[in-house]
């Protein structure tokens, strides 16, 4: 039996110390090679520390929240057997009997002992024992112990020793494009363990793992064509409109729940999405709203409200952003707005609409679908005086009244709704109004089909 000295090793740069977060083993434990020992903290990252020997835990350090010192014993283990010694040892300290620290060198030699006989020069100790001719003399009874420690030593090289891990150490090591022999290890051998170490800590060493991203080069690239329409219109809407934006939560979940039906019964007609739905309640509101529902000349100082709704649909392509226009959207149904909905943006994917169908809108809405987001600031597509920005559903609970009284909590699908307006045509309240009527016409879905 022997005992063997696991010693804290250098996990963080610039750590003197860590915190026993929690013990994996106690005193009396059988842990096997590879088991956790503890979960060390430091001021970057909790560690987790596995023994590199089998055998059971005579002595721990301390109790979680102690401070342990790098290179101070953490858990002394009695094992069963001799600790296969994996490189040539430098004696560099030893606290306890019968355990030694050594660091791998290059210039390390392990000197065999001299075998007793006529013409030996060994040197020999009391009732003539002979010592082991090392230059730092380690016991040989010491010597099938050592474990690698010194993170500050340097680490051998390719060549000079040969570094022990298991198959599973040495693949992973392969996939992470890691040199085993540049690995800092505490230990016989390499363990997952030193290599989540230097991942953590090989960057500064110059690692980079396989799949890293690398700069590319610098490339130029012309705005031309739809684009620069795109970023001439944009910067024009910013540089003469000023822009306010109003966000809400709405509830849809009886929204939601509605369109569910619809679809089941919708027969061969095209499957509804929230889009329009949103814009029958868009057209709803909008009459009781006029300035919302308008264009602003503002070189001639004149606003149009319009009476009919011709709805741009912000759609994205290859070519850039393109804004069809849906024509007098109040007059169409649900599956109506989905089949245009439908045909417009595809039109518009493949350069085929024509240039009735991209102008002329008189307010726009523009969804990133499940992209959407927590809010939007999006920006008026000039001369029109504003645009709606549904965003991404999510799930919640809320508090909602029970029918007897009191409250309950439950799982509801919310959705933040965005409008942005031109500050000159348009006042906060004017919008802020606009959206609450919306809201409740969203929040009570039947009256979407009401007369």
């Amino acid at each position: 039996m022997a005992r063997f000295s696991f010693r804290l090793p250098d996990i963080g740069e610039g750590i003197s110390e860590a915190e026993i977060v929690a013990w994996h083993v106690a005193v009396g434990d059988r842990v096997e090679e590879d088991g956790r020992l503890a979960d060390m903290m430091t001021d970057k990252a909790t560690v987790e520390m596995e023994s590199p020997v089998a055998g059971t835990v005579v002595e721990l350090a301390g109790e979680p929240g102690d401070q342990v010192a790098i290179g101070a014993t953490l858990v002394v283990i009695e094992t069963e057997g001799e600790v296969v010694q994996p490189a040539e040892p430098e004696r560099v300290g030893a606290e306890n009997p019968g355990v030694e620290e050594v660091a791998t060198s290059p210039v390390a030699e392990r000197q065999d002992p001299p075998r007793g006989g006529e013409g030996d020069h060994a040197q020999h100790g009391e009732g003539g024992a002979p010592l082991d001719a090392t230059p730092n003399h380690v016991s040989q009874e010491a010597a099938p112990l050592h474990h690698l420690a010194a993170p500050d030593g340097p680490p051998p090289r390719a060549g000079e020793d040969k570094v022990l891990a298991s198959p599973a150490v040495r693949a992973r090591a392969k996939d992470l494009g890691i040199d085993l022999f540049t690995v800092r290890h505490d230990g016989p051998h390499i363990r997952h363990a030193d290599l989540d170490a230097f991942l953590r800590y090989g960057s500064a060493q110059g690692y980079r793992a396989p799949n890293a991203s690398r700069a590319r080069a610098d490339e130029t690239v012309k705005v031309i064509g739809m684009r620069r329409r795109i970023a001439e219109n944009m910067a024009a809407a910013k540089r003469h409109i000023p822009h306010f934006t109003y966000v809400e939560e709405i509830d849809v979940t009886a929204l939601e729940a509605m369109r569910a039906d619809l679809n089941a019964a919708r027969g061969q007609r095209p499957k509804l999405t929230m889009l329009p739905l949103l814009i029958v309640a868009i057209c709803r509101t909008l009459p009781d709203f006029p300035m919302l529902n308008a264009r602003y000349d503002d070189e001639a100082g004149v606003v149009t409200r319009f009476g009919s709704v011709h709805l741009g649909m912000a759609a994205q392509t290859d070519a850039g952003l393109m804004v069809p226009v849906i024509r007098d959207a109040q007059d169409m149904n649900p599956w109506q707005l989905a089949s245009e909905i439908i045909r417009l943006a595809e039109a518009a994917r493949t350069g085929k609409a024509k240039s009735e169908e991209l102008s002329g809108g008189t307010i726009t809405v523009t969804s990133l679908g499940p992209l959407g987001g927590i809010a939007t600031t999006p920006v008026i597509n000039r001369p029109e005086v504003a645009i709606i920005g549904p965003n991404r559903i999510v799930e919640r609970p809320v508090f909602r009244a029970r029918p007897g009284g009191g409250e309950e909590i439950v799982k509801a699908k919310l959705i933040n709704l965005s409008i942005s307006c031109d500050h000159r045509v348009v006042d906060g309240h004017d919008a802020a109004s606009y959206v609450q009527a919306l809201k409740r016409l969203i929040e009570t879905p039947v009256l979407l089909f009401a007369d």
